[in-house]
């Protein structure tokens, strides 16, 4: 095994999921802080998502491992179930053999059960994993459940987990009850370019490395090009390319080492992947929706603009739509001063819009005042940083097209350059 070559006293890049080697990312970090929020605030749920691979399950073990001994927790991973199942494997976790009761003596046992560790001082967790593939009589159950309480408090804390789906769930308007009742929501991303580097060396270290170079520094970009800083694929693209090395008496992974691996793996970049994927999951969207592409009519829409120039628009229809400066948005603003994910506009069946701050560095102002989440009116002015968007309904703008515009991603320097106002980008920096 290739341990020996590179002295180390375990395989560093495992795909299973291992506490030990999780490395807290500024993301990963702050997930697991709104985890451990619910601990102390029973008032609403919790949700994380995340691509396949972004460490969401080991962060979950994580911070399971440290949680006190008052803590009762029912982990359901099997989402793919009936809401009398799901009832079940709850019951199930908390040691119950429920398989023979109906689904009021299901609901029945649980209430006794959260009421009875409540009054025993006790407070009880229920984590769903894979949550994107429960159904919407699930989801009503867990908000049901979710109603229990005291006289003085709820009795169930909730995180929910799952692929960026989830966000796409539970923003549909069948579950607006549950939607409001979200009190954290955070999605982890890929990993930047420096995380990339600092988790690989994490993982080395914990493995037995203390410090030594084991792979030359001229790797890492080849391996952010190839896994776009996605865990789980810089853990097989690295292990891979130990692997060769390995096979070559070398105890440094080199970059030829990376492209062989690339190239036994018979992988393509990551970008031109992940939009093969997202291509493939329109199609089966479409499929599902009855095999034929019915355009989808825009309900309002949002004109960016800088320097009094609109430079882009987004055409609103029921669902989320989030902006910010990463290309993973739906509108994307290329500006230092936008967060990577800013903000989100949430729109629902009767043309409603609601903007949401993402918890951003610079935020989003209304007529200049800074707000974390604002009801939108046709002609509202929403700041972002050097930008403003201009909100416009429907009902009174019957020039809107009736298909979702795509948009191009905005260059800010490049419009900076055009603009030639070097003085206001400076102030915007100082801020």
């Amino acid at each position: 095994m290739y341990t020996e070559t590179f002295k180390l006293r375990e395989p560093p890049f495992r795909l299973s999921p291992d506490p030990q080697f999780l490395f807290l990312s500024r993301a990963h970090a702050r997930a697991k802080a709104y985890m451990e929020s619910t601990i102390w605030f029973a008032d609403g749920f919790v949700v994380i998502t995340g691509e396949i691979g972004s460490g969401k399950t080991t962060l979950i073990e994580s911070f399971l491992r440290q949680l006190d001994s008052d803590v009762v927790v029912a982990q359901v991973n099997q989402t793919q179930v009936t809401a009398v199942e799901f009832l079940q494997s709850v019951l199930v976790q908390f040691g119950f053999s429920p398989f023979k009761m109906k689904k009021a003596e299901l609901i029945a046992t649980v209430n006794n059960f959260l009421i009875e560790q409540y009054a025993a001082g006790r407070k009880v967790l229920l984590i769903v994993d894979e949550a994107q593939n429960l159904s919407l009589k699930v989801l009503e159950e867990i908000r049901l459940l979710s109603g229990i309480e005291s006289t003085k408090e709820k009795v169930l804390r909730i995180i929910l987990a799952g692929q960026p789906e989830l966000n796409e769930k539970l923003d549909q308007p069948e579950l607006v009850q549950l939607t409001q009742r979200v009190r954290l929501r955070f999605h982890l991303g890929a990993l930047p370019r420096d995380d990339l580097r600092a988790y690989i060396l994490h993982r080395l270290d914990v493995a037995g490395a203390n410090g030594r170079t084991i792979f030359e520094e001229d790797t890492f970009a080849e391996i952010a090009r190839y896994t776009g800083g996605v865990p789980r694929l810089i853990n097989t693209l690295c292990d891979t390319a130990m692997i060769s090395a390995f096979g070559e008496e070398r105890d440094r992974v080199t970059l030829k080492d990376i492209q062989s691996a690339v190239s036994e793996l018979q992988w393509v970049e990551y970008a031109a992947r992940a939009s093969t994927i997202a291509a493939k999951q329109a199609a089966r969207r479409t499929a599902s929706a009855g095999g034929e592409d019915y355009p989808v009519r825009a309900l309002s829409k949002v004109v960016l603009s800088t320097d009094g120039k609109a430079v882009a628009e987004l055409h609103l229809v029921p669902g989320r739509k989030v902006v910010g400066r990463t290309p993973d948005n739906d509108l994307q603003i290329d500006s230092k001063f936008i967060s990577r994910h800013h903000c989100q506009v949430i729109t629902d069946s009767d043309s409603v819009s609601t903007i949401e701050d993402l918890n951003s560095t610079n935020g989003i102002t209304i007529r200049g005042k800074r707000v974390r989440r604002h009801t939108l009116r046709d002609g509202d002015v929403v700041g972002l940083g050097q930008y403003e968007m201009l909100y416009v309904n429907h009902g009174v703008a019957e020039h809107l097209s009736d298909t979702h515009d795509e948009l191009q991603p905005i260059d800010a320097d490049a419009a900076n350059e055009e603009s030639g106002d070097d003085e206001r980008e400076d102030a915007a920096g100082a801020r």
